[in-house]
């Protein structure tokens, strides 16, 4: 009888702790310049990865690991890489978006070959991320605001898009398809009300751009918002342990109005 009873109340608690939800870590990004984050220096300049916080649910750490003018062959070279996997633990997410800068040809020290290079350290990451007992997420670039002839929106890294989906589907990594839905997000807008999520201001009237500037692919304020608003709902769909941190309701990534900073509201 007290074996039973001993049976009975461990059974208990294992039922209690199946029913709480299991921790699913936290998110790290791994990026360029649309993805990292700005100080207030900077400001309209925002990324993506620095507003992701504000559409999670309250108590999700994200550590934004993404830097200006990276491609994966200097992400990786620089050991900004192995210094994210360092800190990577068992059941993080490991959101990765690349190829503005690996697309740069004419700058050989940060070019990576999007059928060779490029697919080789996208599949570094994933196994390397894997190895960690985390969960990798590959992410298409971010589009930039551009436009064919006709008006219709253009895929500007369309090869390294390309690549990103086939390492996806080879590997059984969870994608998001960032460009697609950026650009469907631009041509919504239109060529100049998109304008607003971009960096184009006339001189003077931020302290960081006393020239003015005319920027289609780096995010103002709003811009950063609305991207991470996309990068959270797909993320919320996946089959992943992150897409449960996604908050139902984000009204901080689809505000009207910009706060003047990087804080949520």
């Amino acid at each position: 009888m007290k074996r039973m009873s001993l049976f009975l109340a461990s059974l208990a608690v294992s039922t209690v702790a199946a029913a709480e939800p299991a921790s699913q870590g936290r998110i790290l990004i791994a990026g360029d310049s649309t993805a990292q984050g700005y100080g207030q220096d900077r400001y309209p300049q925002a990324g993506w990865g620095q507003f992701l916080a504000c559409g999670l649910i309250s108590g999700t750490q994200v550590l934004n690991r993404a830097k200006a003018a990276r491609s994966t062959r200097t992400f990786i070279g620089e050991r900004r890489w192995d210094d994210l996997m360092a800190e990577t633990r068992p059941g993080d997410t490991v959101l990765i978006q690349f190829g503005h800068n690996d697309a740069a040809y004419e700058k050989p020290e940060r070019f990576a070959d999007a059928t060779t290079t490029f697919r080789d350290n996208l599949l570094r990451m994933v196994w390397e991320t894997r190895g960690r007992q985390a969960v990798p997420v590959l992410v298409t670039p971010v589009a930039r605001r551009s436009f064919w002839d006709n008006g219709q929106t253009r895929a500007d890294f369309a090869e390294y898009s390309a690549v990103i989906r086939s390492v996806a589907a080879a590997t059984g990594t969870p994608l998001i398809e960032l460009e697609a839905q950026s650009r469907q997000l631009i041509a919504g807008m239109g060529a100049e009300k998109s304008r607003d999520l971009y960096l184009h201001y006339p001189p003077g009237r931020w302290p960081a751009y006393p020239k003015g500037i005319d920027d289609d692919t780096h995010f103002s304020e709003l811009g950063a918002r609305r991207i991470a608003e996309l990068v959270a709902g797909a993320l919320s769909a996946l089959p992943a342990p992150a897409a449960g941190l996604v908050a139902k309701e984000r009204p901080d990534l689809t505000r009207g109005t910009p706060v003047g900073s990087g804080a949520c509201h």
